[in-house]
This record gives structure tokens, C-alpha cells and sequence, in this order.
């Protein structure tokens, strides 16, 4: 039986379980220093000085360092998307001449225990003259620099003649949603610990994430070090969704500091830091525009919207608004197509990439608009998605734009015949009375559904070294990272499949760079689709050797056998003669010498995949309180072809949770002078357990991949991508005015206000 497909149990739980997994603050170093950040406390001003006398006094502390430390040190470039003035942009690891956002370094102190630096930071008293922050990304543009813009770039992205299509049409409807400013607030917070090997003059990284390879290129490029003198090693990871792993100053600054000092070197973040620093994310406004003819089929789009980047542009570049403008137009046919997405610098903290960067947004504004369309023209929201999806007969559909600079072609899908299975599966005719009738009876009730398009395997290669010992254990050596997505688990069931093993005998290896030349890490739900395909290739030639060598020990035909169950055998005969792999690996290694039996393979694709799905969303709300309870989530999904449906169910789960916490609670505010008040738990919302109701799940391998030979898509951003539009489209029905909700979050408050409106 194919172990590909199966519900198998994950690989990388033991450590886990038993409480021997490597975090980030779990690496300690004889002679350790730690590293305190001293930030900015104001949005936006000149940095005249920053005084470090009284904290170079501190007993234990050993040193203190300011921008002028660090000048010659370049900013942090991009991983993705360098494009137009974004250059300029970028960030020092401390701040040179200007500070601009609470938060920025301006400082780091060096000391003996974590307790010494961050008296010795408190001490440490930047001079600072204040500055009127830019709040509003939706304002006219101001200075970053002398001569550069706070709006340092326009994406742009169309097809089709918009301009007739909106002359000719019947109805022209027009809007402005808007999505609030969160992240991925993990329950690990970041943090760098670096060592200089004197023995073997490298500087060693340990607690990397997400992209080591690419963090070890850069850091050695600003350091000006050969990229063999340092190199990354991942550990155990509480929570990535795109916020942990990227480059950020501290992570520059503990390997300088411990390339200076010859000492190992650790920071380790705490709450506030990660409320203040890290990445955030989400905070676009669209302006919608759409011509509609009279049967409800959209001719066209035109869309203009605003991208709150925060105060510099960081390794993502303009990667959220350029997925925002390529997956705007989603599951729909939408003939004419034109937007321009405003970058825009703010006097808040950076922005990067969030799970499902750039779709929760743009899917909350498109399926918005639809619904909206449809309250207008008096046509059932499912009736109107039902009009205007792309069919698959046009499977694989080009769109004629790019996406993450990648042609954005849909490689297969039946969207219609999902919509269909949900609506069953439902009963949503029989549902949609139910809650009618609960609704006469003065309950607010209501059902909201949302299409989306996710986009995953992204390239441009992976590369896998795969090795097979006397003991018939396999190994397999890959440069993507894990951030606890089942990276070990799934790798292992594919090479499982493909050369006829055990699962269990596989060790997967990752995030090590210094056992790899190169790797691409883990982003874009790329893994399954990337590393799966080169995995598949590699057990493929180890697979061949295997069989061949068998046929001469066997004195049988090649076509005659196979592997199962991790022995070579002939097809269809239980009793027929056989040998263990692991006898097999060693007759071939005797007879033609070396340790391991090996092979080598890379996949390369040009072309991203594009999994889809549907969440609905039922919920009611409690007038008088402005209390609101999901009673039930659905989500149906095509992933192409299951690898291991529990970790996509997992998956979908745990970004169901996120997606319902931006939908309802989580949110980064900000006063007039540009103080963040969501600085703690006690302002940043978060959903608990209890506001979590259990999922529902449909997973449909309806529509496989045609670009890579597994034929499976990515399943890491399909629970949280139209979270918030199923919700905010159920609370308007609950309330009986579709239209209601227009921006994320639905805080209590905002429900407040809301609810407040219709009386």
C-alpha cells in the first residue's frame, strides 16, 4: 500500500514529547555574552547622540555599541523583489541619523548574564530631536531621506481593455475595504546565538530558521567574510508564518559581535521586543471598482490600494503588494484587469510577509466586493460566485501577469465542483432556512462563504543528497528548513513510496548549511511541491540501482521486481526470492566499493502551483453585549494530491486560528504621535481555545498538479486565507446588512459601532 496518501504519525514529535527539542534559548556557550537592544522611544526624529558612559560603568557589562560602531556595515538587502527605490529604504542595524519607529536600535550592550545588559541598556539615553510621524499610508507622500519618497514604489498589474469594459457597463459599483495591522505573533519569541570555532576560524549560528542558506550568503556579504566561515544551523522552532527566520539587525549583530569579541554571543527576545520589532504585517486599503452586467458577471476590475510598510523595507521588499496585485482577481474570470498597489513608508514598525501574505488581504477585499455586488443586484452570493468562476474546461488559465515574478498561470483546478461538494456536504439550502428561522425568532444569525486562490511551490529549485546504508536506514540531506509544518514526515513518506521502504527509516536532515552547498529554506508553502519532487527523483536512481542490483544477485529480470515492505522481490510472488535492501546495499558496496550507497537530484520549475478552497462560516451575534460566537467553519480545499491529510488538516487548523484572531481580535494600534498601544497581551488580542470552534474539513484531490511528477500543491496558507471574509460576510448577514463590514478586525468595539448603526 502507498504510504503517500496516508494518515502516518509525525516523524519529529519524539524530541518534542519528551522535551529534548533544541529552541532558541536553549543553546548555551562557556563564556557567553548576551546582547540587550536599546530602541528608540519615539516614532520618528533625529538622532543627535546616544550616551553610554554610565552603562560602560556597569559592573559586567563589556561593551556598548552606537550607529557610528557599526557605519561601515551595509543595510540589510532583500531576498525578494528589489525593485524601483526600494534600495534606499533599507534598514541599518542600528539606526544612523534618524530613528524612525518606537522600537528602532539605536544601541546593543554586551555583558556578562541577561540580567547585567538589560540594566546596562536602561542606562544607555539616546538624545533625540522629535519629529512629526506619518501615520497613514493613505496620506500624500512625504520625505524618507532627502530625495527619496515615503512611497518608493508602484507595482502595477493588468490585462484587457478596462477603460471599454467599464464605458460599455450596465452597473459600475465601487468601494473601499480595509485590513487592520497584525502578525504572527509566535509563542517562541526570535533569537540569534553565535559562536566563533577557532579550530576551524567559522563563525557557527545556531537557532536559524526558515531560509539559513540565504541568511548565511547575507550575513557573510555584510561582513565581508568568504561564505565557508560561516554557517547556520536550525533548531526546533515555536511558530514561523513568515515572521521568524527572515535577516533582522540582531541576528547581524550577534556574528559581528562575535567575530569581534571571538565570544559567543545571544539575544534572546522578549514579548515587548516582539510586539515593537518583528515584522508586521496585513494593514492595505483597496479602492474597489468593478463593472458588472446585468446578469451579475464582473467585465472588470480596477483597483488602487495603499501598503503601510512601516519605517523601512525589509528582506521581503515589495513581495505583500505584489502578491496582493496578482491574486486580487482570485477564482474569477474578470476579463479586464488593472491595479496599482501604493508602497507606502510609515513611521511604524516594518512590514514583512504573514501567512498568506498579500491573499488574506486581497481575498477579504475581493470576496467583499462580491458579496456587496450581489446584495446590490438581488442575486444569492453563491449564485453570483457561481457566475462569474473560471471553469476548468480553460484549465491550465494564464492570467497574462506575473506573480512573485513567475508567470501567474493556474495549472488545474475544477472550482465550480468544489463550490458544489461544500454546498452538499452542508446542505446549504436546508441550512440557509434553518437559520432563517432562527433569525424571525430575533436571533442574528447569518452564513458567510469566500472563495480564494492560494499560490505555492515557488522555485526556482531544491536540491536533495539522498544515502542509503548497510543497515538499509536512509538518509536524506535537503536545504529547506522546517517551522514545524511536518517537513521530516512528509519527505520521508515520499521517498517511503517512491524507493519502497519503511517510513520509519528515513531521517530527513534540514537546515544545515553546512551540509548542503544551497538550499532555498521553507516559504511560499514550497516544501512538498519542491523538496517532495527532488525527494521522489532521488528514491527513483537509488531505486534503479537497487533493482538492478538484485537482478544479478537474484539472477532475475529487472522488470520482474520491486521493493516493498524494504525488500526486493519478485512482483506478485510472496514465496519468490528475495533480499533485504539493506543485504542488497551491501553486495552493491562490496562489489563496487564506498560506505553509503547515494544519488543526487534537483527540481527546477518556472511555475508556481495554485491550490484553492472555501471556508464558510456560520455565526451569531449577541445584539445587546456586541458578543459573537462562530458556531461552525468549514473549509474545503484541493490540494492536488494528499501527501498526508492529518498535517493538512493541521495546517488548516492552526491558520484558521490566526485568520479568526485578524478577523476578530488582533491588531496593532497606534496614538497620534505614533506610541504603539499593543505593546502587551493585555492590548493585542488574541483568540483562545474557547473561541476556536472545531473545523470542519474537505479535502479533495480533484484537480493534481501537472508541474512537478507528484502532482500535489502547498496546503500552508489555505486555513487562514479567507478566514476573514467568510466571517466578515457572516456577520453581515447575521445583522442583515451585507455591507456592514467593510474593515478587519471586527473588534468588539467596531461590532459596537456596527451594531449601533442599524438601531
Amino acid at each position: 500500500m502507498s504510504v503517500v496518501g496516508q494518515r502516518v504519525k509525525r516523524l519529529e514529535d519524539r524530541e518534542l514529547l519528551l522535551g529534548e527539542g533544541s529552541f532558541a534559548a536553549d543553546y548555551t556557550f562557556e563564556d557567553q555574552l548576551h546582547m540587550r537592544v536599546v530602541r528608540s522611544p519615539v516614532a520618528h526624529g533625529v538622532l543627535l547622540s546616544v550616551e553610554t558612559t554610565d552603562a560602560l560603568a556597569l559592573d559586567g557589562v563589556h561593551a556598548v555599541w552606537t550607529g557610528r560602531d557599526v557605519a561601515h556595515l551595509p543595510p540589510i538587502d532583500f531576498r525578494l523583489h528589489k525593485i524601483q527605490n526600494l534600495p534606499a529604504c533599507r534598514q541599518h542595524v542600528l539606526a544612523q541619523d534618524r530613528v524612525r519607529y518606537v522600537g528602532d536600535p539605536v544601541a546593543v550592550v554586551f555583558a556578562d548574564d541577561s540580567y547585567v545588559a538589560e540594566d546596562g541598556a536602561d542606562l544607555v539615553s539616546p538624545r533625540i530631536d522629535v519629529l512629526p510621524p506619518i501615520l497613514d499610508a493613505t496620506a500624500p507622500p512625504g520625505e524618507f531621506a532627502p530625495g527619496v519618497s515615503t512611497e518608493p514604489a508602484i507595482v502595477e498589474k493588468g490585462y484587457g481593455d478596462v477603460d471599454a469594459a467599464f464605458a460599455a457597463a450596465e452597473n459600475v459599483f465601487e468601494f473601499e475595504f480595509e485590513i487592520g495591522r497584525h502578525t504572527g505573533v509566535a509563542l517562541e519569541t526570535r533569537g540569534a546565538n553565535v559562536r566563533y570555532d577557532s579550530e576551524l576560524g567559522r563563525l557557527e549560528f545556531f537557532g536559524a530558521a526558515k531560509v539559513p542558506h540565504f541568511n548565511r550568503l547575507a550575513i557573510a556579504e555584510m561582513l565581508g567574510l568568504d561564505p565557508d566561515r560561516i554557517h547556520l544551523f536550525e533548531g526546533h522552532v515555536g511558530g514561523g508564518f513568515g515572521v521568524r527566520g527572515e535577516l533582522y539587525p540582531e541576528d547581524v549583530l550577534c556574528a559581528y559581535a562575535a567575530l569581534r569579541f571571538r565570544r559567543p554571543v545571544k539575544w534572546i527576545e522578549d514579548r515587548m521586543e516582539n510586539l515593537v520589532a518583528a515584522n508586521h504585517s496585513r494593514e492595505q486599503v483597496y479602492r474597489l471598482r468593478a463593472a458588472v452586467d446585468r446578469s451579475g458577471v464582473i467585465r472588470a476590475m480596477e483597483n488602487e490600494f495603499f501598503t503601510s510598510q512601516g519605517a523601512y523595507i525589509r528582506t521581503h521588499g515589495a513581495t505583500v503588494t505584489d502578491l496582493s496585485a496578482a491574486m486580487l482577481p482570485g477564482p474569477y474570470l474578470v476579463p479586464s484587469y488593472r491595479t496599482r498597489g501604493r508602497v507606502r513608508l510609515t513611521n511604524k514598525t516594518p512590514c514583512g510577509t504573514y501567512r498568506a501574505p498579500g491573499r488574506y488581504e486581497s481575498t477579504f477585499a475581493r470576496e467583499r466586493l462580491v458579496d456587496l455586488i450581489a446584495d446590490r443586484m438581488g442575486i444569492d452570493p453563491v449564485e453570483m460566485r457561481r457566475r462569474n468562476l473560471i471553469p476548468a474546461r480553460m484549465m491550465p488559465y494564464d492570467r497574462g501577469i506575473a506573480n512573485h515574478g513567475t508567470p501567474l498561470v493556474y495549472d488545474s483546478g475544477d472550482y465550480p465542483k468544489l463550490l458544489e461538494r461544500l454546498l452538499d456536504h452542508v446542505g446549504y439550502e436546508e441550512l440557509q432556512a434553518r437559520l432563517s428561522a432562527r433569525r424571525a425568532r430575533g436571533e442574528l444569525v447569518g452564513l458567510g462563504i469566500a472563495y480564494f486562490v492560494e499560490k505555492s511551490g515557488l522555485g526556482p529549485y531544491d536540491d536533495v543528497r539522498m544515502e542509503i546504508g548497510r543497515d538499509g536506514a536512509v538518509e536524506i540531506v535537503t536545504g529547506v528548513a522546517s517551522v514545524g509544518q511536518g517537513v521530516e514526515t512528509v519527505i520521508a513518506q515520499i521517498c517511503a513510496d517512491a524507493l519502497g521502504v519503511d517510513y520509519g527509516s528515513v531521517t530527513v536532515t534540514h537546515g544545515r548549511t553546512d551540509l548542503i552547498a544551497r538550499g532555498m529554506g521553507a516559504f511560499a508553502s514550497r516544501v512538498t511541491v519542491m523538496t517532495g519532487s527532488a525527494t521522489a527523483e532521488a528514491a527513483a536512481q537509488l531505486r534503479s540501482l537497487l533493482i538492478e542490483t538484485a537482478s544479478e544477485k537474484l539472477q532475475l529480470s529487472a522488470a520482474e521486481l520491486t521493493i516493498s515492505a524494504g525488500r526486493v522481490g519478485s512482483q506478485g510472488r510472496e514465496d519468490g526470492p528475495s533480499m533485504s535492501v539493506s543485504e542488497v546495499v551491501a553486495s552493491r558496496l562490496d562489489d563496487h566499493g564506498g560506505e553509503v550507497l547515494s544519488a543526487e537530484a534537483t527540481f527546477e520549475t518556472t511555475h508556481m502551483t495554485y491550490p484553492y478552497g472555501i471556508h464558510l462560516a456560520v455565526v451569531r451575534v449577541d445584539g445587546e453585549t456586541a458578543g459573537l460566537d462562530i458556531e461552525r467553519i468549514v473549509v474545503a480545499y484541493d490540494v492536488g494530491r494528499a501527501v498526508n491529510p492529518t498535517l493538512i488538516e493541521g495546517q488548516i487548523a492552526g491558520g484558521m486560528a490566526q485568520g479568526i484572531g485578524g478577523a476578530l481580535y488582533e491588531e496593532f494600534l497606534y496614538t497620534e504621535d505614533g506610541q504603539p498601544i499593543s505593546a502587551t497581551f493585555a492590548d493585542y488580542l488574541w483568540p483562545t481555545a474557547k473561541e476556536i470552534p472545531d473545523i470542519e474539513f474537505i479535502i479533495t484531490e480533484d484537480a493534481p498538479s501537472g508541474t512537478n511528477p507528484l502532482g500535489v500543491k502547498g496546503a500552508g496558507e489555505c486555513g487562514i486565507n479567507a478566514s476573514g471574509a467568510a466571517i466578515a460576510s457572516a456577520v453581515g448577514a447575521a445583522i442583515g446588512d451585507p455591507g456592514a463590514v467593510t474593515r478587519l478586525p471586527i473588534s468588539p468595539m467596531r461590532l459596537h459601532e456596527i451594531l449601533g448603526r442599524r438601531t
